[in-house]
């Protein structure tokens, strides 16, 4: 069918509109039982709202805690030793791998600092006045929990997305950041998340909350260090280019790796190695369907959204910028619409075993 025909129908798949807020009216990061409970454990810090408790089943999520691999140290593997990294254990964990810049850097990034919902004033979100949110809770082990919030740059509420927690592996070799992919660099997403995200875009509400600002040299410079050093998961079967080697790969991978550079034109824009060409992108979803309300969001235009790296795509579900396509297997049937594309059943297979490859 074409998008015209699917929008007249209106047969769209209702699974595929934009992914609401859990409480849109209000926003703000809502976090994952799973981390809610060992942060809670290690540090006594407790991440529940009083008004929201619940968003994506845990069979959505990504593995927690993550690993951690390390450009500077390959030969480690997972440096995390299977724990989340907290105030309590980042020097035990980190003091004999990294440098003191580093250290330090990690050491800010598991600090909390004060947050629109989480802070100490009569109008947050928890029972008790609070330290805030560290930058490592949304991004658990320099990963991500699929925690979620609104985008603070986009007026009227309504109108304002859910955002993705993308994971902070390889972001060394990515170029653009934040919700409207304004940042060049991760060091100014760094200096620039707690005064925007943090506070839903309002400096009024952040200066009143508390919010920390960053010192560019001292600080935002040694946190970005130790961020750019997180590396992508070990991926065994490709090759030095980034695809497949025929002597490790199974036969279904190989089919896939075919649709993916061509027929699914996948590699358009997720070109490797990393499979990104770090540009943005319209998918123009508009067209398949009118504009509804779901949950007190106004599920209309996208507009431009970032060619996120598929390495590791296995390990950081839920998929695309707003978290609306739960698997790959979605992703793939999603992107065959929107892309008016014809993949038998075997090749919609074969290009999700690829993924799972990368």
């Amino acid at each position: 069918m074409t998008p015209e025909e699917i929008k007249a129908k209106k047969v769209w798949p209702a699974g595929f509109l934009p992914m609401p807020h859990p409480h849109h009216e209000a926003g703000g990061m809502i976090f994952p039982k799973t981390l809610i409970t060992e942060i809670k454990k290690q540090t006594d810090r407790d991440l529940t709202r009083f008004d929201l408790d619940f968003d994506l089943h845990d069979r959505f999520l990504p593995d927690f805690p993550a690993a951690i691999y390390l450009t500077t140290r390959s030969d480690l593997g997972d440096v995390s030793k299977g724990k989340l990294v907290t105030t309590d254990n980042f020097s035990e964990l980190f003091k004999d791998i990294l440098n003191p810049k580093q250290l330090e850097g990690l050491r800010l990034l598991v600090k909390p600092f004060a947050q629109a919902q989480f802070n100490a004033t009569h109008d947050r979100r928890t029972i008790k006045a609070h330290q805030g949110v560290a930058c490592f809770d949304c991004h658990a082990n320099g990963h991500t929990t699929a925690a979620t919030h609104t985008v603070g740059d986009i007026r009227p509420n309504e109108h304002r997305h859910r955002i993705d927690t993308p994971t902070l592996r390889g972001v060394n070799i990515q170029r653009l950041f934040g919700s409207q992919r304004a940042l060049k660099s991760v060091e100014d997403f760094t200096e620039f998340e707690q005064r925007a995200a943090y506070f839903d875009g309002d400096p009024a509400q952040a200066t009143n909350k508390g919010v920390n600002i960053l010192e560019r040299g001292s600080q935002v410079h040694f946190m970005s260090e130790f961020e750019s050093i997180l590396d992508f998961p070990p991926a065994p079967k490709l090759n030095l280019f980034g695809k497949l080697d025929p002597k490790k790969a199974t036969a279904s991978e190989l089919r896939g790796q075919e649709v993916f550079f061509g027929k699914g034109q996948c590699a358009t824009c997720h070109t490797p190695p990393y499979y990104t060409d770090n540009l943005m992108h319209n998918l123009k979803t508009e067209r398949f369907f009118d504009e509804v309300t779901i949950n007190g969001r106004k599920a209309s235009a996208d507009g431009p959204i970032k060619t996120f790296p598929l390495r590791g795509i296995k390990d950081s579900p839920p998929y695309l910028h707003n978290d609306r396509l739960l698997t790959l297997e979605d992703t793939v049937k999603f992107f065959i619409i929107v892309l008016e594309l014809k993949l038998t059943t075997g090749e919609k297979a074969d290009l999700v075993a690829f993924m799972r490859a990368l």
